[in-house]
């Protein structure tokens, strides 16, 4: 292992040992929050811990035994027993060694979390608009594929077809874990249906993925919150409102606005319009305490400029372009009709390489 993580790590069992002391505490035990919060905090640590004190014992084990083998004192069959069994040791640490690796990607703290999808408009007007629609028909089309559900939250469309804004949640195993790779600016290069001298033009869309965030993860004031309702002209199509039962919250110590119109009760518009506000509470919670894995929405989406990109889907050669691990597919069409593992995998495989080595770097 390398020093840095070894020096991670007895950070992580020192406070470990700091929470244990704090949940003996009567002020901690009498203060249910407190108590919640250093239990959960506790029990996120247990596992590397744990892990850590068996490595602990077997690499003491493995010094005694290099030991005996390099005395030459010790009898030959004792030696050879001592190389046996440096060899079932240097196995289990070698598997310690790659668990501690994973430990280190913080993919693990949310890969099994449902996510909240954002897709904006950024550069480029309507056309823009219009691929934001061909984006989220992308995420629905894969999400089916992997049997996952949908929920459709917000849509604010255009009167071509587009969206100028679109939110919707996905539910299923290891949601997070596929595409949480997928936020940020989504460039799009096409000739408009409206450009007659057949120009190209080249938009931007941005995606934002957020993981749904647990009850107790973030704390929300009722006296923090302004509610409104509005009427809403339809949920993306499937039907039509006929009351005041959209929802729009306004988080007043953060300003962050969210709404919702899909459903035809102002009470299941509310909760969901609650999910989307502490999927982004969660995130900005994230940023206050400078976790390593930032949730940072603005880090995640730029400020959708032609010249911010993570991905560009270009028509007139059919070609998707990841300029995070210079990846080029020639099967346009495939991707956007859900065909995304292709390039998703390849994602995966570096970018979380990368981020458990900045981890261990920080």
């Amino acid at each position: 292992m390398e020093e840095s993580q070894i020096i991670k790590i007895k950070k992580m069992v020192k406070r470990h040992n700091e929470l244990c002391s704090l949940l003996s505490q009567p002020q901690v035990l009498s203060d249910r929050k407190e108590m919640q919060k250093y239990s959960r905090e506790r029990k996120e640590l247990e596992k590397i811990v744990t892990s850590w004190k068996e490595y602990e014992k077997n690499q003491n084990e493995l010094r005694k035994i290099k030991e005996m083998m390099e005395d030459e004192k010790e009898d030959k069959e004792i030696r050879k027993l001592a190389k046996e069994e440096k060899k079932e040791l240097d196995k289990k640490i070698n598997i310690l060694e790659k668990k501690f690796s994973k430990f280190f990607s913080l993919e693990d703290k949310y890969s099994q979390r449902n996510i909240i999808v954002e897709i904006r408009a950024g550069a480029g007007g309507e056309e823009a608009s219009l691929f934001v629609a061909d984006l989220y028909k992308m995420y629905i089309y894969f999400a089916q594929k992997k049997g996952w559900q949908i929920e459709n939250i917000h849509f604010h469309p255009t009167n071509r077809g587009g969206f100028k804004e679109v939110v919707f949640a996905i539910k299923g195993k290891e949601v997070f874990s596929f595409l949480k790779y997928e936020s940020g600016v989504h460039r799009v290069q096409r000739v408009p249906i409206t450009e007659s001298n057949g120009r190209i033009h080249t938009s931007t869309v941005t995606v934002a993925i957020l993981p749904e965030a647990k009850e107790i993860e973030v704390e929300i004031k009722p006296e923090d919150l302004v509610i409104d309702t509005f009427h809403s002209g339809g949920a993306g199509g499937q039907h039509v409102n006929v009351t005041d039962s959209a929802v729009r919250i306004t988080h007043r110590p953060t300003k962050i606005v969210v709404q919702c119109q899909d459903e035809r009760s102002q009470h299941q518009n509310k909760f969901k319009a609650m999910r989307v506000l502490r999927a982004k509470l969660l995130q900005e919670k994230e940023k206050e305490q400078q976790k390593k894995f930032s949730l940072q929405r603005k880090t995640q989406i730029g400020r959708g400029e032609r010249a911010e990109r993570i991905r560009t889907y270009n028509f007139p050669q059919g070609r998707v372009t990841d300029h995070r691990i210079h990846l080029t597919l020639y099967n346009l069409e495939g991707i956007l009709n859900g065909e995304m593992e292709a390039i998703l995998n390849p994602l995966r495989k570096k970018l979380t390489v990368e981020d458990t080595e900045k981890i261990i770097r920080e």
